[in-house]
């Protein structure tokens, strides 16, 4: 969900944006969201109007939330399609005033714009910016195009409800999205992305290739099919190879905490309403004077905090820095039940989680070999990457200072590393400074997966320290990070990025032996009992469907090697082979060399 507008927008110039580019998107998004108002006033004239801004996802779109006397729906939608079009065609300029704040009040007023008249109320300043296309006039900052018809490759996308501010005590509203785009071969090329990400939704293929389910009595939460939970633990088991290869030790940490732990991390109070929290139970009947009050407890929804406790069990020695902490297990996290969705928001998940104990000196070193195992495990999938860094939040932990040379040390790596990086000012977690990795799928989409967070206030919220080399005591730096974020969100992600098609060693099925009659079944098994015992994943379909049908099937599976059997693959021990994605095309090989072949292809290492 979009970002609620704040009481006071600012106003932005093209020095506000990364690149002249993304300047003109945003004006072009930005003109069109009123495109689309004038042209729902037109229709509707005693529409009430929120706020109508360009979204931040990558994707060249646009919504505005109104009150509207109907409900309206995707039928709707050619019709207010047709009314933009006149108004793009009559080429309108977007005008931009300056109105006294009491105009605006008026002006907004005499309209019953209630929400234009709340947003008004809350500026401080004496004046307000106003945009005019034709006879719409809105509470604007801009930037804009200056004619309407620069707006003419759009198209209307879907009507969604949403709280007026994101506040669900307050109106319902009705949203309408749409996408704009500088040319109309962009814009064909975004309409052809969305029907094939349609196709591609994660939670449709799941159910097809069984991976995984889920039920309304565990929202949020996935059951694992066999399938799916083969490709959950080879995905596990490679991140762990990955990482004690290169100096990590892997523990395993409790579900439940006492809320005091959650209280000296700072959790309790920055983050609690995400949490799974509830009281711990007392046995009356034995109390006595001694005893304390109940409290609180927490699922734990993250691992740096019991990571903090292993750190602090016992004397330090900078000698043992850096100490990398990797750690797979269990996370709770209480999204709104409205939230969820699939595997890509969910409230039970693992992570590939890392906290990395080291000495201030360390941080660059460190931060770097984060990145390159990132790059490495992101090859692996052919998945691209834009980087952003985020700095220090309004709700920040701990001394300012602390901050800077926080923010310095990691923008520092950053320009070291020679990438390209985007600043977000004031998006940093709340104890410290953080790095996001933005990973494009093959659909063009972003989505947030790695991170690498600097923290220098957890370690002393916990007191944690270590004996330096000239025997003084010190206090480590803290590096969160996680390369593949959790689990479950990165499998839906590779889903949708590979239609499905997992590389051979990933795949849960990577061979399929198929028997073309009956007469040929011993000879299948053989052919199987040799590729198992490779240890290879496969799967034999003896049963008495054509050979055709069969070849389908396994088609639909995406599996990557489908083998056919008969008379004269038996008497020369040879299998018939075709490979996914090469249609008819088949080919013969001596099945002790395809057993070679296939076993040293799948033998993968991030």
């Amino acid at each position: 969900m979009a970002e609620a507008l704040s009481d006071k927008e600012i106003a932005l110039n093209e020095s506000d944006f990364e690149s002249p580019e993304a300047y003109q998107a945003y004006c072009l998004m930005h003109s069109t969201a009123h495109v689309m108002a004038a042209a729902i006033q037109q229709m509707y004239p005693d529409a009430q109007f929120a706020i109508g801004p360009p979204t931040k996802d990558g994707t060249n779109r646009f919504y505005y939330d109104m009150s509207l006397p109907v409900t309206i729906s995707v039928d709707d939608l050619p019709a207010i399609e047709e009314k933009m079009r006149e108004i793009v065609k009559a080429n309108l300029p977007l005008k931009h005033e300056t109105w006294d704040k009491q105009k605006a009040l008026d002006w907004f007023g005499a309209r019953n714009q209630t929400f234009k008249l709340e947003l008004i109320t809350n500026i401080e300043d004496d004046t307000v910016s106003i945009y005019q296309l034709g006879d719409f006039v809105d509470l604007c900052a801009g930037p804009h195009v200056r004619y309407s018809s620069k707006c003419k490759n759009f198209k209307l996308l879907t009507v969604a409800g949403a709280y007026w501010r994101g506040d669900s005590t307050k109106p319902m509203l009705q949203r309408v999205y749409g996408t704009v785009w500088p040319t109309k071969e962009e814009l064909d090329l975004y309409l052809y992305r969305i029907e094939e990400a349609k196709k591609r939704d994660h939670r449709r293929l799941g159910k097809q290739l069984e991976l995984f389910m889920t039920h309304e009595w565990a929202p949020g939460s996935a059951f694992w099919l066999p399938k799916g939970a083969t490709l959950y633990r080879i995905l596990s088991e490679k991140m762990r190879e990955l990482v004690l290869t290169n100096g990590y030790v892997e523990v395993g940490t409790p579900q439940l905490f006492n809320q005091k732990l959650w209280e000296t991390s700072g959790h309790w109070f920055h983050f609690r309403d995400n949490m799974f929290t509830f009281t711990e139970k007392v046995d009356d009947s034995n109390k006595n004077e001694h005893d304390h009050p109940p409290t609180g407890i927490g699922l734990k929804p993250m691992n740096c905090p019991s990571h903090m406790l292993i750190f602090g069990s016992k004397r330090r020695s900078y000698k043992e820095l850096p100490l990398r902490i990797h750690d797979q297990g269990v996370l709770h996290r209480n999204e709104v039940t409205g939230a969820l969705s699939g595997l890509t928001r969910v409230r039970m998940f693992r992570q590939d989680d890392a906290h990395l104990f080291i000495t201030e000196n360390q941080i660059v070193d460190e931060v770097k070999g984060c990145m390159a195992l990132l790059d490495r495990v992101y090859r692996a999938f052919d998945l691209s990457y834009r980087v952003v860094f985020s700095t220090r939040p309004a709700n920040a932990m701990g001394d300012p200072a602390m901050w800077d040379k926080a923010e310095s040390e990691l923008e520092e790596t950053l320009r070291d590393s020679g990438v390209d990086y985007k600043v977000e000012h004031g998006e940093g977690a709340f104890y410290g400074p953080k790095i996001d990795f933005m990973v494009r799928d093959s659909l063009g989409r972003e989505h947030q997966c790695a991170t690498i967070q600097l923290d220098v206030q957890l370690p002393r919220n916990f007191g944690l320290t270590y004996v330096t080399e000239d025997n003084r005591e010190a206090v480590p730096v803290v590096i969160h990070r996680a390369l593949y974020g959790s689990f479950e969100r990165f499998v839906g992600i590779l889903i949708e990025h590979l239609n499905g098609a997992f590389p051979l060693w990933l795949s849960p099925v990577q061979v399929q032996v198929m028997s073309i009659s009956e007469k040929y079944v011993e000879y299948g098994k053989k052919v199987y009992t040799a590729l198992t015992q490779a240890g290879l994943r496969v799967k034999f379909d003896d049963s008495d469907e054509k050979i055709g049908a069969k070849i389908r099937l396994a088609e639909l599976d995406r599996v990557p090697y489908m083998l056919t059997v008969g008379q004269k693959e038996e008497e020369t021990e040879t299998v018939n082979i075709r490979e996914r994605g090469q249609g008819q095309k088949s080919a013969v090989e001596a099945l002790d060399d395809f057993v070679i072949r296939v076993k040293t292809e799948a033998d993968f290492q991030y």
